[in-house]
């Protein structure tokens, strides 16, 4: 089987990454951080009107046609730019809530692993029941959270959850690589490009071993759509995405801990996306029950 990435995939990745450098580019992130982390309404319904909600509904019904595979590849592209919101409950929400494949409304939902819901105060539709939700401290600035009663249930998918956030995991790994890699070409100590020393060679390494692992497994999954293959995706996808972010820190030293740097902010999402839908010991005993 050729898994390779079709032209007009290739179109559509390339597409969606000049989308959001243009809108969503390291400025506006960190303004997003710096303003609190508020929901932009604008680029929300510039997502809409360039299908990135309504990607998978049928044409008939105003969409695109497209399939998961697609939908992949643009949630590694929005987890490569750290794209804010409640992107995956509003793309799942298409075609169901009226004004959601558009970008007009922003929807969440409740996730019924973790007990939180996202983006609660800005979103227009909760799914699920989010009665006697409180805020609770998130670590990642631009993701806000609300934490539910213990034994809420969530009503999304949990298997499509579980599949589109590896896919935000994987495009911060491959992103986080990218990070590391220019640093170490351009740092110099000791007279040369930090890239030259051994250890330095081994982190950069491990990084992109990892994230393409994951890149094989989450865009097999999505051809697939087998429970226990997304459960082994998500697991692949959450180790390089943290693992990935703390090597990338690694590389950068002293000053890859600094509120500046960029790298942080990978971190931190990478923690919060691995608690979202089925992910961690849910996601091994799944992969263990099929071994």
């Amino acid at each position: 089987m050729d898994f390779r990435l079709t032209e007009d995939q290739l179109a559509l990745q390339r597409g969606v990454r000049e989308l959001l450098a243009a809108r969503f580019g390291r400025e506006a992130l960190r303004a997003a951080v710096d303003a609190g982390g508020a929901l932009d309404r604008a680029l929300w319904r510039e997502l809409g009107a360039a299908g990135f909600f309504a990607l998978r509904l049928p044409e008939a019904a105003g969409g695109v046609g497209l399939g998961l595979p697609e939908a992949v590849l643009l949630f590694e592209e929005a987890g490569r730019a750290l794209l804010p919101g409640p992107l995956i409950a509003t793309h799942l929400a298409a075609g169901e809530v009226p004004g959601a494949a558009e970008g007009e409304l922003v929807v969440t939902s409740v996730d019924g692993g973790s007990a939180v819901v996202e983006w609660l105060d800005a979103a227009d539709v909760v799914l699920g029941p989010a009665e006697g939700a409180v805020p609770i401290r998130s670590v990642d600035p631009l993701t806000p959270l609300h934490r539910v009663p213990a034994g809420t249930i969530g009503v999304l998918d949990a298997d499509l959850v579980s599949l589109l956030t590896a896919a935000e995991q994987l495009g911060s790994a491959a992103r986080s690589t990218e990070l590391a890699v220019a640093h170490a070409r351009t740092r110099e100590q000791f007279g040369q490009p930090v890239g030259g020393f051994q250890a330095v060679k081994h982190l950069c390494a491990g990084m992109l071993v990892r994230t393409e692992l994951a890149r094989a497994a989450v865009y097999a999954a999505a051809v697939t759509a087998d429970p226990a293959e997304i459960a082994g995706a998500r697991l692949l996808a959450d180790e390089a995405a943290v693992a990935g972010a703390r090597d990338c820190l690694q590389v950068h030293g002293g000053m890859g801990f600094t509120w500046e740097a960029d790298v942080h902010l990978h971190l931190k999402r990478a923690w919060v996306r691995a608690e979202r839908g089925l992910g961690g010991a849910a996601a091994e005993e799944l992969v263990a029950a099929r071994l």
